[in-house]
């Protein structure tokens, strides 16, 4: 008599609890390609082809939104990059666990731990990129700790390089001074110019970007502001 295979779970986030914080500048333990090329994709993406990975979530939490993104855009390849461990676990799990419940879907989306602020241009090429996700990041509140925002000066020359002329940064925080912090040096940016409110009504993500992470449906619950804005890679 065959074995019968165990059900199939999606993981559960207490399981994978880890501390909101990780200092991105102290040394990790990170596996990075000295270059894009030198990356098997094949080990994220089953059926990855010819196609490239044109999405990229930068701290992709839980990966809710990642999730929604998949979904949204079934034909593009989307990563989600997240620097804690267990939760970078999660993730991965849940994908799998997802990729198990739904035969042929999901198979667009992957997750891996790495810092994004260090070794971006270690995956990505040249104008690779479509799409760059900022969504909920860590405020990091004390001034001397400004210089670990994910958007700053240096960072965003980077995100210029691997985003293609046309693409996006998208990003999404509840604390006000963040949000303003954001803008203010992208817009300073000689790569970017801010969409007005008119365009961003019209684009598929713009509603799901507030409530599809697990972050932005804390905020919700508490009834807490959610400040919204995207940029277009001149």
């Amino acid at each position: 008599m065959a074995a019968v295979e165990p059900s199939v779970k999606l993981p559960q986030k207490r399981f994978y609890r880890q501390r909101a914080h990780s200092n991105p500048i102290a040394d990790h333990n990170f596996d990075y390609p000295v270059h894009p090329d030198a990356y098997d994709w094949s080990q994220l993406y089953p059926s990855i082809g010819d196609r490239q990975v044109e999405f990229a979530d930068i701290g992709c939490g839980y990966g809710g939104f990642l999730v929604t993104l998949g979904e949204t855009y079934p034909d593009k390849l989307a990563l989600g990059m997240e620097i804690r461990v267990k939760v970078s676990d999660y993730v991965m799990d849940r994908i799998q666990a997802l990729r198990s419940l739904h035969a042929g879907k999901y198979e667009n989306i992957a997750c891996i731990r790495t810092n994004a602020m260090k070794y971006l241009p270690n995956f990505f090429r040249k104008h690779q990129l479509e799409k760059l996700f900022f969504l909920y990041p860590d405020p990091h509140f004390k001034k001397a700790k400004h210089k670990w925002r994910i958007i700053n000066s240096t960072l965003l020359s980077e995100y210029a390089y691997v985003l293609r002329p046309g693409g996006k940064i998208y990003t999404v925080t509840d604390v006000r001074d963040l949000h303003d912090w954001m803008c203010k040096h992208i817009e300073e940016h000689p790569c970017f110019d801010r969409i007005p409110e008119a365009e961003i009504s019209e684009d598929i993500l713009a509603p799901k970007l507030l409530d599809s992470s697990e972050e932005g449906q804390k905020v919700t619950r508490n009834s807490g502001d959610k400040f919204m804005a995207i940029f277009r890679r001149v």
